[in-house]
């Protein structure tokens, strides 16, 4: 398409958050002159957010990789396209002789499109003969689809955002749409004032709440006991869909025992909320016809995150709000294609659609289609792959699209883990805290500069397409892994991404539908049967699991991983804002930078008089584990007792707070629950010892108990 103002204008997809907003790209002279959303994008509907429409300059900014980098003597030095390859297969041969392909590990990107996570997975198992491949979904929503996979049978989100346009109550929790996912932020803005009435559970009192007709605040680490409380008011006061549950579900007497313990006033000992609020909020969920639930990291990154996840499912399961116009489980991806790296088999134990590798119908298909043996023993995950390094027995990481040493936690341990590896691939689209310890430094492709498929958060397939080249001697990512996987001996026969997607429809039942033409502008969501068909509301008449049936989970509320004492009395929560992304690494290079320039620690008036801090000053914040330095914003939004920061900007190091607690079932980080000691570094009245524990968080030490 070509106008007077534009060279080329393509339709392709957002490569920020989850929520999957088509977009008209406009390139004039070989850069993005400009971004405007596509009418027609069932996600976004002609809306997008300052990300997605004004953030693009870092395509193109002078400190891209353009060329590939090998360490020599301590520093990096520009080097060939060949050069750098010949490095990396040579020495990956030789570990893999030395010691056996699982000393060798990978990391595929959540920002990348499926085929090239499908390249990355395929590269380890069939190349290197390893499942030690993983992705960033392990540090953010991995407990969901652990969760979802338990109760209901498929990874993913049960209807569309569509839902949300008519449910009669919407209940948020841990998630804060108007910042980290704007569009649907937006809708649900739009939805509150057409008369859906919103419930919004946070330790921050978030913008939507101000549309909401509950808000429930928590204590950090206590969200099991908030839905059980709820579930515990639903049955106790007759709000659940009887016929439902015995029509479709099994597991509900055990559940029915376990509430007892969780009537509203025991809830409130635990998580600090009035017993009447919650159960105010307990009824106009249970009474509405129509409900969505809508969660994110909030939920997940805790050490019961699964289960609080497995226990939104029980509420869903006991009013009948499943599989109904209206009534969505809509978990919000944080990452543009993290529910498709996942649904792409980039896990060390599932290949496509979450098949075990030790299913031996699933391996033998893949093993005819590549032409490999492959092993049926799963891999490490990320945690264990850093452990493994430090252990001596993994030796290498390919880490493509992803910046460990910033993202992930207790970042002590991942920088002492990235120094004991004999080799470090980084393949990326700029220098980031990671590349820092590579070997080898490939130049990657941004989402603007590539072609193939991304998968929102409502599970919908849509095409993304390249509007202008990688700069410089870059390269797409999926021309990088496949050269690399062909160098290493194994030919994957691809040439475009397309191909690839035929071969992911062809080896996955769940997608056998998929092809270029079938998605067209509006995408497909999976399931796709072969005819082309699409499930954008699942389990309408049964569900996923053996015998048709939703499963009700029977689990009770156990104390969060860490907790406020008199050396830590304040209670850390981290999150994004809306100018920024992730680690920044795009947007920090984009004018966003002039709306929001740092990370900053917010604290509540109470605390920072207390600890005679004032608007501005720089803090000391002391966890466990690590420490680092921010400016303070004093605010009544989060609760006493509560610090609350972002983690876009690297030289606040976030991570090196976090220990390594982690979700029972599936290893994300406790990222939500860290206990810190606050103190000011500018000059102040003399400071006295830390007072001990906020009253709320002395309340949960006692719990914690």
């Amino acid at each position: 398409m070509i106008n007077k103002n534009f060279d080329f204008t393509v339709t392709t997809t957002c490569g920020y958050c989850g929520v999957g907003c088509r977009l008209e790209a406009h390139a004039k002279q070989g850069r993005i002159a400009s971004i405007s959303p596509a009418l027609d994008g069932p996600a976004n509907e002609g809306h997008t957010c300052l990300k997605g429409r004004f953030a693009h300059q870092f395509t193109r900014a002078r400190d891209r990789l353009t060329s590939p980098l090998i360490r020599e003597g301590g520093q990096f030095r520009v080097a060939s396209w060949d050069e750098a390859l010949q490095r990396i297969v040579s020495e990956l041969s030789r570990i893999k002789s030395e010691h056996g392909p699982d000393a060798i590990a990978g990391l595929a990107s959540s920002r990348a499109t499926n085929e090239d996570c499908y390249a990355m997975a395929r590269l380890m198992r069939a190349a290197i003969g390893t499942n030690n491949i993983d992705n960033c979904s392990r540090v953010c929503h991995s407990p969901t689809s652990f969760a979802l996979r338990r109760s209901f049978g498929l990874s993913g989100a049960t209807g569309s955002f569509i839902d949300i346009d008519h449910a009669e109550v919407a209940l948020l929790l841990g998630v804060n749409p108007t910042q980290g996912h704007p569009v649907v932020g937006a809708r649900i803005k739009q939805a509150a004032l057409r008369g859906c009435k919103l419930i919004t559970i946070d330790p921050r009192r978030i913008e939507l709440a101000d549309y909401g007709v509950a808000h429930l605040s928590p204590r950090p680490g206590t969200n099991a006991a908030v839905v059980l409380g709820l579930c515990h008011v639903v049955r106790r006061d007759g709000l659940t869909d009887e016929q439902f549950i015995a029509g479709r579900t099994e597991g509900y007497d055990a559940l029915v025992q376990l509430l007892e313990r969780y009537d509203p006033s025991a809830v409130e000992e635990i998580t600090g909320i009035p017993a009447a609020d919650l159960e105010h909020a307990a009824h106009i969920y249970g009474e509405a016809q129509s409900g969505s639930l809508l969660w994110g990291l909030g939920v997940t990154e805790h050490k019961y995150g699964s289960e609080v996840v497995q226990l939104l499912c029980n509420l869903a399961l006991m009013t009948g709000k499943v599989g109904k116009p209206g009534s969505a489980l809509l978990p919000l991806r944080g990452q543009n294609n993290v529910q498709g790296s996942s649904d792409m088999g980039a896990l060390p134990d599932t290949y496509t659609a979450y098949r075990h590798v030790s299913d031996e119908e699933t391996a033998r298909s893949f093993e005819q289609a590549w032409g490999v043996s492959l092993s049926r023993e799963k891999g490490y995950t990320i945690a264990q792959m850093f452990d493994a390094a430090i252990a001596g027995d993994l030796k290498a990481m390919y880490i493509f699209g992803e910046d460990v040493a910033q993202t992930d936690p207790d970042t002590a341990h991942v920088t002492a883990a990235l120094e004991s590896l004999e080799l470090v691939v980084c393949q990326d689209i700029f220098e980031n805290e990671t590349t820092k310890y590579a070997d080898v430094i490939l130049p990657a492709s941004s989402f603007l500069e590539k072609s193939g498929t991304f998968t929102n958060a409502e599970r919908r397939f849509q095409v993304v397409e390249a509007a202008i080249d990688p700069p410089g001697g870059a390269k797409t990512d999926f021309e990088i892994l496949t050269t690399v996987s062909r160098m290493l001996g194994h030919e994957m026969g691809f040439q475009t991404p397309w191909d690839t997607l035929e071969e992911i429809a062809r080896l996955t039942p769940a997608y056998a539908g998929l092809s270029r033409e079938r998605l067209g502008r509006r995408g497909l969501q999976w399931p796709v049967r072969a005819d082309g068909s699409d499930s954008p509301t699942l389990y309408d008449t049964t569900f996923d699991r053996p015998g048709g049936r939703g499963q009700f989970a029977a689990l009770p509320y156990k104390a969060p991983g860490d907790a406020a004492d008199e050396e830590f009395p304040l209670v850390l929560v981290t999150g994004r804002v809306l100018q920024h992304y992730n680690a920044g690494t795009m947007t920090r290079r984009t004018h966003n930078i002039e709306l929001v320039d740092r990370d900053w620690l917010e604290i509540h008036p109470v605390d920072a008089a207390r600890l005679w801090i004032s608007e501005g000053d720089k803090v000391s914040v002391r966890s466990r584990v690590g420490h680092t330095e921010l400016h303070a914003r004093v605010t009544e939004r989060i609760e006493p007792g509560h610090v609350f920061t972002s983690f876009h900007f690297p030289e606040a190091r976030t991570n090196l707070l976090v220990g390594q607690s982690a979700d029972v079932n599936t290893s994300c980080p406790e990222y939500k629950v860290v206990a810190v000691d606050v103190r000011p570094l500018s000059e102040q009245p003399a400071f006295t010892p830390a007072l001990g524990p906020h009253k709320a968080s002395a309340r949960q030490a006692q719990w914690s108990a």
